[in-house]
């Protein structure tokens, strides 16, 4: 960590000039949104915390962390070590510390980013028994080498650009260069967004979500809570551009703290209407929002719901709890009686619920720093419970998923001691190729389950909402036939008591599918039926697979197309014939291997690692040994692993049979265990057709340069020719391939 104190660039101070805003603030951020490190935050709507509007790009420094990895990239620095996520936070806070030099708030010069709810376990010791399935950054923030604040205020617009030496040479000319020449050039079309036809999934069933409710309700009871915030998540696939997706949610329910930031391999939309933490040189606020009704459809339906918060005991308990939490953690911060409840219980309007809002305030003790207060408050109270460890050991305890930005913080920390964070509440995750957000509430001991769970429907609305026509014209999800039954792929299970799932007890064929029809598709079924017989020691099942087949291919729209179709099957739960084995058949588009590589043949690489088993005999699920072995010749810069038997001698690749090609002879590399390939199989009756004799006998690396030609085959790329072996070039002559294809595939 001592490394990032000797960064090469520093900051001399910050050019402020104002600039005319000749386009709404929304178009001139939407010139810099598909730049990674860009950070867009947006004040909708009039309240007094909703003032300006911030964009950020063009970052000069990174800094990211998950666990205790932390990585700060400047230039070409780039500092990977261990370390406390805050603390480094703190380091560079310090290091390009500009407090002397009176810049004007909210930030002329600092850090924009995100903070991770999962960031608590750098604060307390708490169990994690959820899962991290987006593994993500826990900490994200960008240092930007420009920044513009627009004062709807007085609607005047100031550009910020922190004067940068680096190695003794200024960038500040450069940077002012780079954004005007940005913000000049002709905007780009808007692009759409899309999801699923489906829609959003939860990762929670109803009565599950309810379930959930009611074991808080026991441990409030109990005495372990007071209140605990317990959430669901909402998942479903994305098409086309995060900030189109920001821009049409800002136009439907503008907020005080939207925000957009374009992590590179990932975006964040936040939506969210709370303030976390603002600090203000000495000046430290906080806005608790507990308490929600959605808004009515009739004028007199929204006053009654408006009037009902207002007067809700158990909404003014919560809140009332909250506000006390949040008096205690910034008062760890703040001067001796200097914290109090400026506004209690006011109501906020916004386009689709209202909310109860607390304002408390403090001033901040003369020898604490923005990241103290930070440490002294995160996560925000409001979203936890109280007390807040506890209710974020049972948060752990009945939530599924790590949350990671959900109740975490967006915003800025500034150089010069400001600094303003919101809660992460409406907040979307985009990254690979999905939508992830997450909707809760506090739970105490007089919550409905049933009224719980609708308010998060109500509190998700606008991002639900906003899916409804884009999905119609979505692409549809993969469906699978699964026992029996054509379900949706995300929706396919194997028990946990499966032996194929435990042990890899089972098998699989791979089909290549042309416009509907299996090639060779009784050969893979004997071959299926003949496993099935060897290793279950049962009758294969009576099924119809051209037929399944069919339909799966019809279900996934792959009629007119090529398709790899995987048809697989598991032992079950017993050694003993219990008949719960698990049938699936799935599909997918195939494009070849030398299309999609580009390239007239394929290049191998031995694999160090010989492999001597009779399972090779089948295709079996225990295919890890084979899926490492592609993945390491991937990694060394080759298409397929050359696989060698324990003598040395040549087995087969990772994913094919070989042939070699010699005057006018193939030769089959003969092993103690190899699978029968089906497409092997046709080849070599082609090749003899054609006046060639077959060989079958033990084959080194040495006899493939020796060879005219060495081919690889399997039932998806049919004959496809060697090129090299670690890098030496083996004779190459695609013609016979070639000629092969046209029969065969």
């Amino acid at each position: 960590m001592e490394k990032i104190e000797q960064l090469s660039t520093n900051i001399s101070g910050v050019h402020i000039e104002k600039i005319k805003l000749e386009e709404p603030f929304m178009d001139l951020a939407a010139r810099f949104a598909d730049d990674n490190g860009t950070v867009v935050l947006m004040s909708g709507g009039d309240l007094d915390c909703a003032r300006y509007h911030i964009l950020a790009g063009f970052p000069w420094l990174t800094f990211t962390g998950l666990g205790n990895n932390m990585t700060v990239t400047t230039g070409d620095q780039t500092f990977d070590f261990k370390g406390n996520p805050f603390n480094t936070l703190q380091i560079l806070v310090k290091q390009f510390n500009l407090s002397d030099q009176g810049l004007p708030s909210p930030i002329s010069a600092g850090l924009l980013g995100y903070l991770a709810y999962d960031l608590k376990d750098h604060l307390e010791d708490l169990p994690r028994t959820t899962v991290d399935d987006l593994h993500l950054p826990q900490i994200c923030f960008f240092a930007p080498s420009f920044i513009v604040v627009h004062d709807k205020k007085y609607n005047e617009t100031s550009l910020c650009i922190p004067e940068k030496i680096v190695n003794g040479k200024s960038f500040f000319e450069k940077d002012r260069t780079a954004f005007f020449k940005q913000q000049e050039k002709t905007p780009a079309p808007k692009e759409a967004f899309g999801g699923d036809p489906e829609g959003f999934k939860s990762n929670f069933r109803r009565d599950r979500y309810l379930a959930a409710i009611d074991k808080i309700r026991e441990y409030i009871a109990s005495g372990h809570v007071y209140q605990v915030n317990m959430s669901q998540r909402f998942k479903m696939g994305f098409t086309g551009n995060g900030f189109s997706l920001f821009e049409t949610l800002y136009k439907k329910n503008p907020a005080p703290f939207f925000a957009f930031i374009n992590a590179g391999n990932h975006q964040i939309i936040s939506t969210s209407p709370e303030r976390f933490i603002l600090r203000d040189r000495e000046r430290v606020e906080t806005r608790p929002i507990k308490g929600t009704r959605p808004r009515g459809k009739t004028i007199e339906e929204d006053n009654a719901l408006r009037e009902d918060l207002q007067h809700s005991k158990k909404d003014d308990a919560e809140l009332s709890m909250i506000v006390d939490l949040l008096r205690n953690d910034i008062g760890k911060v703040c001067e001796s009686g200097s914290v109090k409840v400026a506004q209690h219980k006011r109501t906020e309007t916004y386009q689709n619920v209202y909310h109860l809002v607390s304002i408390v305030d403090g001033k901040l003790s003369e020898n604490r720093s923005s990241i103290d207060l930070l440490k002294a408050t995160f996560p925000g109270g409001s979203i936890t419970g109280c007390p807040k460890i506890r209710a974020m050991e049972i948060i752990d305890e009945l939530e599924s998923h790590r949350r990671h930005i959900y109740t975490g913080s967006i915003g800025y920390i500034s150089f010069h001691d400001t600094m303003d964070l919101s809660i992460a509440i409406r907040t979307a995750t985009v990254h690979n190729n999905k939508i992830i957000f997450s909707v809760g509430g506090g739970i105490v001991y007089d919550s409905d389950p049933a009224d719980e769970f609708d308010e998060t429907c109500h509190k998700g609305k606008t991002l639900l909402d906003v899916f409804s026509e884009s999905t119609k014209t979505a692409t549809p999800k993969p469906v699978v036939w699964l026992n029996g039954q054509i379900i949706l792929q995300e929706e396919a299970t194997v028990p946990l008591t499966d032996l194929g799932a435990q042990y890899g007890f089972g098998f699989f064929e791979t089909v290549r599918v042309v416009n509907g029809k299996g090639r060779y598709l009784d050969k893979h079924i004997d071959r299926f039926n003949n496993s099935w017989v060897d290793l279950f020691d049962e009758m294969p099942p009576d099924v119809t697979w051209k037929e399944v087949i069919g339909q799966v291919i019809s279900q996934n729209n792959l009629g007119n197309n090529v398709a790899a179709v995987k048809i697989l099957a598991t032992r079950g739960s017993s050694t003993a014939n219990s008949y719960d084995h698990t049938h699936a058949v799935m599909t997918r588009p195939y494009k070849h291997r030398l299309e999609e590589k580009n390239k007239p043949g394929l290049d191998l690489m031995v694999y160090k690692e010989p492999r001597q088993t009779p399972l090779a005999d089948y295709k079996t699920l225990n295919y890890l040994y084979y899926l490492n072995a592609g993945r390491w010749a991937a990694e060394h810069g080759g298409d397929e692993a050359l696989i060698i038997n324990s003598d040395g001698s040549i087995s087969e690749t990772n994913t094919a049979n070989i042939i070699l090609i010699r005057n006018n002879t193939f030769i089959l590399p003969e092993s103690p265990h190899v699978l029968p390939g089906i497409m092997c199989g046709i080849v070599c009756d082609l090749l003899t057709e054609k006046g060639f004799s077959k060989k079958s006998c033990p084959v080194f690396t040495e006899d493939l340069f020796l060879s005219d030609q060495v081919l690889l085959t399997n039932s998806l790329m049919g004959a496809v020719p060697v090129r090299s072996l670690d890098g030496r070039k083996i004779n190459f002559m695609p013609d016979l391939s070639e000629e092969i294809n046209r029969k065969v595939l």
